[in-house]
């Protein structure tokens, strides 16, 4: 299998995390001709990363799509419950993720990138930002986030925290963990998680080679 992948990209991070957690064998390549061209949408018409090609040229695109084929078909070490219940609760929390709390903190990136964002805009994100955090604060279950076992629900989550630790703060916010007890304490207890541990080393070389540019 190979994963069309960028190393700072939450979402590709995500589908790494679980990668790594079942030590499967996936080579890992950047989208040929970048993110968006004409050369990479003729193997992913998205044009995005994460995408997975499969050993049969099936193509799986989409770090949540990838993450629950790979639990389907290498389940030997589970990252989703037994339970219906526990699965959904796990579900929840990578929908939260993927559908509320990372937008408004990607709606914020063009100004790192020295584009100009409006203040009024920028206040409303970084507001928006802290009410999913506080939501995500009354939803976390201990020691992980859903529950008793680690799960795609801190996959996803892990590496969008990297994001927020390192950029909230830019952005005149306080950061993620402030006044955020069980938020700090998972994020303490999930960065020393192996798979977790060497994604967040990948994002953080990746950030800091692009910042040399």
């Amino acid at each position: 299998m190979k994963l069309y992948n960028l190393m700072l990209s939450n979402f590709a991070s995500k589908s790494r995390i679980a990668i790594y957690e079942k030590g499967l064998n996936v080579e890992m390549v950047d989208p040929p001709g970048g993110l968006g061209s004409a050369e990479y949408k003729k193997i992913n018409p998205l044009g995005k990363v994460p995408a997975l090609l499969l050993d049969n040229g099936q193509l799986i695109a989409e770090s949540e799509i990838i993450n629950e084929y790979l639990e389907d078909k290498f389940p030997e070490k589970p990252l989703l419950p037994k339970d219906a219940e526990g699965r959904a609760r796990v579900r929840s929390f990578t929908r939260f993720h993927d559908l509320y709390l990372e937008p408004p903190l990607r709606a914020l990136f063009p100004k790192l990138f020295g584009q100009q964002l409006d203040d009024k805009f920028i206040q409303e994100k970084v507001t928006e930002v802290n009410n999913r955090l506080d939501q995500l604060e009354a939803m976390l279950s201990s020691p992980w986030a859903a529950g008793e076992m680690f799960s795609l629900a801190d996959a996803a989550l892990a590496p969008t925290m990297f994001f927020m630790s390192n950029f909230l703060p830019q952005f005149g916010s306080k950061g993620p963990f402030d006044g955020r007890p069980k938020l700090k304490a998972w994020w303490d207890r999930v960065q020393e998680q192996p798979s977790v541990k060497r994604v967040l080393g990948e994002q953080q070389a990746a950030l800091q080679a692009m910042m040399k540019r």
